[in-house]
C-alpha cells in the first residue's frame, strides 16, 4: 500500500518476499522496478478524486513475469496487488507461436502444391526454410550420378540452381537424410565440418546446422539442410521439430512434382505413338486425316487411322481406320494394338479379308473384351486416276465424292473385329477421276449429337450434303470442312471420338490469275 506522496505504508508477507526493500517508510519509486514504480503516479488521487485505477500493469521481477492490478482507496493511498503471470504468459506465448507456425504450415502446403514443376517446388522449398526457419537452406536432391542437385537460398535473396560435387557421406547426416533416415540432432552435428559448397558465399561462420530428410511417397525425396550464422540462438529442440514438419510438407510436394514429371515423360514417348500421323501425298495420292478425342483434355482415345506407302513403286498404299469401343486412355491402348498388328501384317496388304480375319484371331486370344470396327483402303496412282479397293468390317461405309457433286456411298459391309470367331467383308473396287475424293470416318461424326433442341445427331444426309458443298477442295480443306461442320453441330455438348481420313486423286490443272487484277480460271 502507498501514500499519496510515493510512500510505502503497508506491505504483506508474500510482497515481503518478493520485494525486500519495500519496507514501510520506504519510497516507492526506490524499491520496486522501473516499470512498476513509472505506473505508480498515474494512479495518484489528488484534483482526479475518485477516478477508477487504471489497466493492469505487467514486467518482470526476478526472471518471473508479473502482473500489478492497481486499487484506488477513499483515503488516497493505492494497494498494488501482484500476481505471477509467467505460466500463463508463457502458455500465451506457446499458443501465439503454434498458431504462428500453423499458418505458416498452411501456406507453405499452399505454395509446394500449387505447382508440379519440379525445380520451382524445390524453389519455394528453399525460400521458404530460409525465410521461416533459419538464415539460409538448402534443398538437395538424390544424387544424379556423381553430383548432388541442389538449389540454396538465403534470406532475402532469390533461390540458385547448382550442382554440389561431392558425395553425401562427406557431410554428417546428409547420407543418412538422402536416404530416408531419421534425422541427425543439430547438436551432434559440428558447423566446421560444413564444406564449402554447403555455406553459401558471403554468408559466414556457420553457428548451427540442421538436416533432416524429405520424406516422399516411400522413397526419401532429398535432404533439407538449414544454417544459421554464429550471432544466432541455436536451433531449439522445439525448432528441429517444427522443421521436420515443414520437411514432411516439403517432401510429399517435391515427390508428386517427380512423379508427375515422370509420368509425362512416359506419357509423352507413349502418346507418339498413339497420336494420329500427319498425312501427305504418297506416290501420287493426296492423302489427308483430322481427330478429334472425344474429351478436348485428353490427346488420344478409340478412333485411329494410318497411311501406310507401298514399299514397291507402283504397288497400292494402304489406308487403315478404325473405332475401338469404348473411349480415353483404354481404348487408346488397345487402339495402339490393333495400329502395331496391322503393321505387322501389311505383307498381305492385298488381301484385305486375310487381314481382317487374321487380326480377329488376335483380339479374341487377347485379353481384352473390346471389339472394334475398321475400313482398308487401298490406293494406287494409274495415270490421272486413282484405282481403290475398299474393305468395311462392321464400320460405315466410305463416300465418294464424285466431280459433279454426287455422293455414293461405297458397297463394302463386314462385321466388326474382336466380338465373333469369323469375321467377314466384301471387299469393293472403283477409280477416283481427277479432283474426285474417298472419304473414310467413324461414327463419332454421324452421331455427333447436337443442333437446335441439343440431342439430333448430325446423321449421314448431312455429311453427303455437306460433302457434296466440298467439290474441288483439296483434301486437307475436306477434313476441315467435315470437323468444322460436326463441332458446330454439337457445340459444347458431349460427343464420341472423331476422325476423318480423305483419299484424293490430284487434280491436273492449277489455278492462276490474269495481270493480277481477273478473277482466277481453271488453267490445263
Amino acid at each position: 500500500m502507498v501514500d499519496a506522496e510515493g510512500t510505502v505504508v503497508l506491505r504483506n508477507a508474500a510482497a515481503g518476499a518478493l520485494l525486500p526493500a519495500a519496507r514501510p517508510g520506504a519510497r516507492f519509486a526506490e524499491v520496486t522496478p522501473a516499470w512498476l514504480s513509472a505506473a505508480h503516479p498515474a494512479r495518484l488521487p489528488g484534483p482526479r478524486a475518485g477516478q477508477t485505477a487504471g489497466a493492469p500493469v505487467s514486467g518482470l521481477i526476478d526472471g518471473c513475469v508479473f502482473e500489478a492490478h492497481p486499487s484506488l482507496r477513499s483515503d488516497g493511498t493505492v494497494v498494488w496487488w501482484l500476481a505471477d503471470d509467467t505460466d500463463h504468459q508463457l502458455a500465451r506465448e506457446a499458443l501465439r507461436t503454434e498458431r504462428e507456425r500453423t499458418s505458416f504450415l498452411a501456406t507453405a502446403s499452399s505454395t509446394l502444391l500449387s505447382s508440379l514443376n519440379l525445380g520451382r517446388c524445390m524453389d519455394a522449398t528453399a525460400q521458404l526454410a530460409a525465410e521461416h526457419l533459419a538464415d539460409a537452406a538448402l534443398v538437395i536432391s538424390p544424387m544424379r550420378g556423381q553430383r548432388l542437385p541442389m538449389v540454396t537460398c538465403v534470406r532475402g535473396d532469390s533461390p540458385v540452381s547448382s550442382d554440389a560435387p561431392a558425395a553425401p557421406d562427406d557431410v554428417p547426416g546428409l547420407a543418412e537424410a538422402l536416404r530416408g533416415f531419421p534425422p541427425v540432432p543439430s547438436r551432434w552435428i559440428d558447423p566446421s565440418t560444413a564444406p564449402d559448397w554447403m555455406v553459401p558465399a558471403g554468408f559466414g561462420p556457420v553457428g548451427s546446422i540442421v538436416i533432416t530428410p524429405l520424406p516422399g511417397h516411400g522413397v526419401a525425396a532429398g535432404a533439407l539442410v538449414l544454417l544459421r550464422r554464429s550471432d544466432t540462438a541455436l536451433f531449439t529442440e522445439g525448432e528441429e521439430v517444427f522443421a521436420r514438419l515443414f520437411a514432411a510438407r516439403a517432401g510429399a510436394a517435391m515427390s508428386a512434382a517427380r512423379l508427375y514429371a515422370e509420368q509425362s515423360s512416359i506419357t509423352e514417348v507413349l502418346m507418339r505413338e498413339l497420336l494420329p500421323p500427319s498425312l501427305h501425298q504418297v506416290s501420287g495420292v493426296d492423302f489427308a486425316g483430322g481427330y478429334r478425342p472425344s474429351a478436348d483434355h485428353e490427346r488420344v482415345g478409340g478412333d485411329f487411322y494410318d497411311v501406310h506407302p507401298a514399299a514397291v513403286e507402283g504397288e497400292a498404299s494402304l489406308v487403315t481406320l478404325g473405332d475401338v469401343c469404348g473411349k480415353g486412355l483404354e481404348a487408346a491402348v488397345l487402339t495402339g494394338k490393333i495400329r502395331n498388328t496391322l503393321h505387322a501384317l501389311l505383307p498381305m496388304a492385298d488381301d484385305h479379308q486375310r487381314m481382317i480375319s487374321l487380326l480377329n484371331t488376335a483380339l479374341l486370344n487377347s485379353h481384352t473384351t473390346r471389339f472394334a470396327t475398321l475400313v482398308l483402303a487401298s490406293a494406287v496412282r494409274k495415270g490421272s486416276t486413282v484405282s481403290l479397293r475398299l474393305t468395311s468390317a462392321g464400320h460405315p461405309s466410305p463416300l465418294i465424292l464424285r466431280s459433279d457433286g454426287t455422293v455414293e456411298e461405297a458397297d463394302t459391309r463386314g462385321t466388326l473385329v474382336g466380338a465373333i470367331p469369323d469375321a467377314v467383308a466384301r471387299t469393293t473396287g472403283l477409280t477416283l477421276a481427277p479432283g474426285e475424293s474417298c472419304v473414310l470416318y467413324t461414327d463419332g461424326v454421324t452421331e455427333a449429337k447436337g443442333g437446335p433442341l441439343g440431342n439430333t445427331q448430325y446423321g449421314e444426309e448431312r455429311l453427303q450434303r455437306a460433302l457434296s458443298e466440298c467439290v474441288g477442295m483439296p483434301s486437307e480443306s475436306i477434313v476441315e470442312r467435315i470437323q468444322m461442320l460436326a463441332s458446330q453441330w454439337v457445340g459444347t455438348g458431349h460427343h464420341d471420338d472423331m476422325a476423318v481420313v480423305v483419299i484424293s486423286a490430284p487434280r491436273t490443272h492449277h489455278l492462276s490469275a490474269v495481270n493480277g487484277r481477273t478473277r482466277g480460271r481453271f488453267t490445263a
